[in-house]
């Protein structure tokens, strides 16, 4: 951080390459956009949902701000590649890395298999170790990487303990990364977002109950928003945060501190 610079300057994430892992549906497009906006020049990777992909680089366009969209299975060496080529392409170096992408199944622990548990730990912890072991090299100093958790990683909730298991695993991974790269100029963060309403909650049981409860329980009676945790995801991101390392950053209007 330089010494005296205008709080603006601190937050300000111009001209910086950022890759968001995830980042055309739900927070992750949420963050892509926010970083964008910020002055990022932002790809915003996905595997599936073509059209969400599509309405984001329309938007991008209409908004005039730098970001596009490109696919690639991070769960598979290939797919890496084609995205760590991609971003070279677009960018000099790489300042910002924001892991997004996750997955699993939501059932009753006795009714989830070794393979539901094995696929999801792929996507939530180890694309996310191979994505970060493969974009370090190209990041330097000032850069930043933030990992979105979620509240499961420390407390249990129903039908998601294969979610919630993943997540404590990345966060883990993510406070070593942050020891191990401090020493290079990378920080390392976690994002963990209350509940949001996204398109995700289409498929969980229950979903309506669930929502109302979670926003009863939060001190502000509400659910945060997209645009809450995406602000907060910016900040992490800027020169803001210099200071800012292996932390988790918890945007859940205080839920967490009431049970």
């Amino acid at each position: 951080m330089t010494p005296g610079a205008d709080v603006g300057d601190l937050f300000s994430l111009k001209a910086r390459g950022a890759l968001v892992v995830g980042g055309t549906r739900g927070i992750g497009r949420a963050i892509a956009w926010r970083l964008a906006k910020g002055g990022a020049r932002v790809v915003a990777n996905y595997v599936r949902e073509q059209a969400s992909a599509a309405s984001l680089d329309q938007e991008a366009v209409q908004a005039g701000v730098a970001l596009e969209t490109f696919r690639a299975d991070v769960t598979s060496s290939t797919g890496i590649n084609s995205l760590v080529e991609f971003v070279a392409g677009r960018f000099e170096r790489l300042s910002i890395l924001v892991y997004a992408a996750a997955s699993g199944v939501h059932r009753p622990f006795d009714q989830l298999t070794v393979r539901q548990l094995e696929w999801t730990f792929h996507l939530n912890v180890r694309a996310f170790f191979e994505v970060v072991q493969r974009f370090t090299s190209r990041m330097q100093t000032g850069s930043t990487i933030v990992a979105l958790s979620s509240e499961g990683a420390v407390h249990a909730i129903p039908q998601y303990s294969l979610v919630g298991a993943s997540k404590g695993a990345l966060e883990s991974m993510a406070r070593h990364m942050a020891a191990e790269l401090a020493p290079r100029g990378i920080r390392v963060n976690i994002l963990s977002p209350g509940t949001v309403l996204t398109e995700a909650w289409k498929v969980l049981p229950d979903a309506e109950r669930r929502l109302a409860d979670a926003a009863k329980r939060s001190p502000l009676g509400r659910l945060n928003t997209l645009e809450e945790v995406a602000w907060a995801a910016q900040f992490l991101c800027s020169d803001a945060a210099s200071g800012i390392n292996g932390h988790t950053l918890v945007v859940d209007g205080g839920a967490r501190i009431v049970g």
